[in-house]
């Protein structure tokens, strides 16, 4: 059995698992499979709510490292939106003074040889200590060893650690003693228990708050919904500035001390792969898009938001392929896509920023390629970004991002 053949086999497993939590499955086939999910998916929803419990009653101990974390996660797995809200935030910080290093587990990247993880333990006492993915001056790891999210959080926030590594409050109290670091921000880290937040916020999907309500594998939840009161900010991403009183009366519910903060993702422009910053066409207008034949690609979690984006800045798609979320593209890939691109007399292919970061520097490019930047926009409740951007820079007695 070849390993590509295994692998396109695993990859439609996956993908057909992702249409039946969406809906787009059906048949007796995909009732059976769906069954057979919704009991591992109450299994892990007693794991969920046993975890928690052992935390909350003292059993399991959280560990707080005499700095402001913050948390920055979802309810639910993939396509909220959550690094430009990241990026956001750590950049407010950095502006004000502080000295901000984001922790991450770094998801699907390459972990170091087992013989480097063996000679370590014979030759030290010490556990190793994180990757540093940047040291705040230069990007020292590429995506593959730091993992999509923060190789791009570092290519975007000069100034400001990041860090991977699934021990976090390791990570944690190496940013504060190599780094002098006086803020963490804890990327994906609402599951993270071990390590204490001082201020925990809660992405929430608008276009898809909260999948069909059933926990993983059936839905896309990670813990219940009523789990919203460990929130102390609420973000609704993607929203198209339509209030939704009916998500919003849900989350008060759950929730009445959050505070809710409405955001949107906005294209900025369109970034071509292979030109250096600063180069005559390394960047195009929006307006570029208009009435061009493009050819969109991407592995995401949430396509459809993208290929939206193209459409509604006038681009004519006339191919699309869609991977599954953090897939790595092979030669052969990014090769097969060109050449169906080429088929529909594409002008050019686009891409997101994220995968962009997955594809080799050194890759021909027979037609142009780009990756659309998009940066988040508070559209409602910006006062509140604002106070909780001071309450951490400026943290006062018994406020909650105090310690």
């Amino acid at each position: 059995m070849s390993q590509p053949w295994l692998k396109k086999k695993v990859n439609a497993l996956e993908l057909y698992t992702i249409d039946l939590i969406y809906g787009r499955r059906a048949g007796v086939g995909a009732a059976i499979y769906g069954a057979f999910l919704q009991v591992l998916s109450w299994l892990f929803n007693g794991i969920a709510q046993a975890r928690l419990w052992l935390y909350r009653h003292r059993i399991l101990h959280d560990q707080p490292l005499g700095c402001l974390v913050v948390v920055v996660g979802n309810l639910t797995v993939g396509g909220t939106g959550k690094t430009p809200v990241v990026e956001k935030f750590a950049r407010a910080l950095r502006d004000r003074g502080r000295r901000v290093a984001i922790l991450s587990r770094g998801y699907k990247s390459k972990a170091p040889p087992l013989w480097k993880k063996w000679w370590w333990e014979l030759t030290h006492t010490e556990p190793p200590p994180p990757r540093i993915v940047s040291d705040g001056h230069e990007v020292l790891l590429d995506s593959e060893q730091a993992g999509d999210e923060p190789y791009m959080l570092a290519k975007n926030l000069p100034g400001v650690i990041v860090l991977v590594d699934k021990n976090r409050v390791k990570a944690g109290e190496y940013a504060i003693k190599e780094f002098g670091c006086d803020t963490l921000v804890l990327d994906d880290g609402f599951q993270y228990l071990p390590l204490k937040g001082s201020l925990n916020l809660l992405l929430v999907d608008k276009t898809n708050p909260f999948g069909n309500g059933h926990l993983l594998p059936r839905g896309i939840l990670r813990e219940p919904i009523k789990h919203l009161k460990r929130a102390s900010y609420v973000f609704l991403t993607k929203s198209n500035g339509q209030r939704d009183p009916e998500l919003e009366a849900l989350i008060t519910a759950h929730n009445p001390a959050a505070d809710i903060i409405e955001c949107a993702h906005r294209p900025q422009y369109l970034r071509r792969f292979g030109v250096a910053e600063g180069a005559p066409g390394a960047r195009e207008e929006l307006a570029f898009l208009k009435g061009r034949r493009v050819f969109a690609f991407s592995g995401i979690a949430t396509p459809e938001s993208f290929e939206k984006f193209l459409r509604d800045y006038g681009a004519l798609l006339v191919g699309r392929e869609r991977f599954l979320d953090h897939y790595r593209f092979d030669q052969e890939d990014l090769a097969e896509l060109f050449a169906m691109a080429q088929r529909e007399r594409a002008a050019c292919l686009v891409t997101t920023e994220k995968d962009a970061v997955r594809i080799a520097a050194n890759l021909p490019c027979p037609l142009p390629l780009y990756h659309l930047r998009l940066e988040i926009e508070i559209l409602r409740g910006a006062a509140d970004f604002d106070e909780a951007v001071g309450r951490i820079c400026f943290p006062q007695k018994g406020s909650r991002a105090g310690f």
